[in-house]
């Protein structure tokens, strides 16, 4: 920055802001505060001017190259920042920054390097529950925490969010090497900016898939917590390759599993998603069996002596907003290139919070939640992806099916029109928790239990090969077969793909 700064929001954040600022000259000159607030308008905050209301004065700045505008507003609602944003674009400023709304910045100093260009999660969806992070991560002060898939976008928040609970190291595994990399620096650089606490960082690279290797590290590694985030997630893609899905998302969580119980391990929280639910593809169903894997740990744990018996408990959440692989990046390539944007059908709806709210409520769920408990995240109103596109076409200054051509393609391989978050035998109940659901089970259940043990047996040599049976290893069609045969959504997908 080297032109005029105006810091929208003469707040706690806004003042902690411009206080940093100051003391690193080279940013650039606070011009003013902005803000709507009467009783703040007129005052000078350390020699700088409260402007406003914002919408009034704003068209009067005198608009100069390189000048820009910082939101320091972490609390503001989302109409808010859209009207915000629709202002500060219509009198000029071409560089926008925002302060994230996460709930570190609600309660804790604000810091320069957490500002970013505004980009369209900050305006779409709903606006973002506060969770108070420091008092919600209080169960993990002076423990060593594992975060698997840490270099992903919901295990890369989670560590970022994790910098504020006190940990005393924080494992970050993953088994991208430049993912890694890039997270462990983003963690290094946060902190020496003063961001959180001095928790030992440890990046490490590995497979979940390497069951020798995940019964050497976790006792190595004296994990207290583990948050299991990694998993191949690529819908259309895991159609493509589904041994390998079935591969890495539930033997890889098997190994860590069975190496979590037998090294100790805490607490265990398991990330999963709504495509567990009636799962139509190997995604899905690789997702739905991983939930049941860490809940029959669980009930294996249920009668273990001692207060120091451990919690496996499963977390599950729709999508999150700009998600690596998910609609909102593939929608800004294509609009960055003219269009058309693909939308796979008009009436495909889906549930989505943003990655900050989501991961705040896994650590919340990870304190509170108790052994064999399944958690869902209220997700809101789900959001026709076509009412998406609409809005990215616009908040990039186009208009839909003007500017930008909407296209729309017909769902693929492993995709429905909408996802349900709990099934017929699941029954929602509040927690004490704004935004944690406890899903209980209905007695007696309306469907028969899956033998996952069973099925396991007969997974494996697809997965692993046996010399005593060489000729099913990667046989995906045999794999689809035993998938469809103990799940009855699956086997209708793969039937009856148009009713998807």
């Amino acid at each position: 920055m080297s032109g005029r700064i105006y810091i929208i929001g003469a707040g706690f954040a806004g003042q902690t802001l411009a206080s940093e600022i100051r003391k690193k000259a080279v940013f650039g000159e606070i011009a003013a505060f902005l803000d709507d607030d009467a009783e703040k308008i007129g005052r000078k905050i350390d020699t700088v001017p409260v402007l406003g209301p914002i919408q009034d004065v704003a068209r009067l700045l005198g608009m100069q190259a390189g000048d820009e505008a910082v939101i320091a507003m972490p609390s503001a609602s989302r109409e808010y920042l859209k009207n915000l944003y629709a202002i500060l674009k219509n009198v000029g400023f071409q560089k926008i920054r925002i302060l994230p709304s996460v709930s570190q910045i609600i309660e804790g100093d604000a810091h320069l390097i957490q500002t970013r260009s505004i980009d369209p999660q900050d305006l779409l969806g709903r606006t973002p529950v506060a969770v108070h992070l420091k008092e919600s991560l209080a169960y993990l002060r002076d423990k060593r925490v594992l975060v698997t898939g840490a270099g992903g976008s919901i295990g890369g928040e989670l560590c970022r969010q994790l910098l504020s609970g006190g940990a005393e190291r924080l494992y970050l595994f993953g088994h991208g090497e430049n993912s890694i990399y890039q997270i462990d620096k983003e963690l290094r650089v946060l902190q020496e900016e003063g961001i959180g606490e001095k928790a030992s960082i440890v990046p490490i690279i590995g497979d979940l898939k390497d069951g020798a290797y995940m019964h050497y590290l976790l006792p190595r590694l004296r994990a207290d917590v583990v948050f299991h985030t990694a998993a191949y997630k690529h819908v259309p893609l895991m159609e493509d390759n589904p041994v390998a899905a079935i591969e890495n998302n539930l033997f890889g969580t098997k190994n860590l599993v069975e190496a979590a119980r037998d090294c100790g391990v805490k607490r265990f929280v398991h990330i999963t998603t709504d495509k567990a639910v009636y799962p139509v593809s190997v995604y899905g169903v690789s997702k739905r069996l991983c939930e049941r894997l860490v809940l029959e740990e669980a009930e294996r744990r249920d009668g273990a002596p001692g207060a120091a018996a451990p919690n496996f408990m499963v977390v599950r959440f729709g999508n999150v907003l700009g998600s690596r692989g998910s609609a909102i990046p593939l929608f800004e390539k294509q609009i960055a290139k003219g269009g058309p944007v693909t939308v796979t059908h008009p009436d495909m709806r889906r549930w989505f919070m943003t990655i900050p709210e989501a991961c705040s409520l896994v650590l919340k769920a990870g304190g509170v939640g108790e052994n064999g408990g399944l958690y869902l995240l209220d997700m809101g109103e789900p959001v026709f992806i076509r009412d998406l596109a609409e809005q990215l076409i616009r908040f990039y200054g186009f208009e839909p099916n003007k500017d930008i051509k909407i296209e729309y393609v017909g769902l693929r391989s492993g995709e429905r029109l909408d996802e349900k978050l709990w099934s017929e035998n699941e029954s929602p109940v509040q927690t004490d928790h704004s935004r944690i659901l406890r899903l209980e089970w209905k007695t007696p259940p309306q469907a028969p239990r899956l033998n996952l043990r069973s099925l396991m047996e007969k997974l494996s040599p697809i997965c692993r090969f046996d010399p005593a049976q060489p000729d099913v290893y990667r046989d995906s069609e045999r794999l689809r077969f035993l998938l469809a045969e103990a799940l009855p959504s699956y086997a209708h997908a793969i039937t009856n793909p148009h009713l998807s």
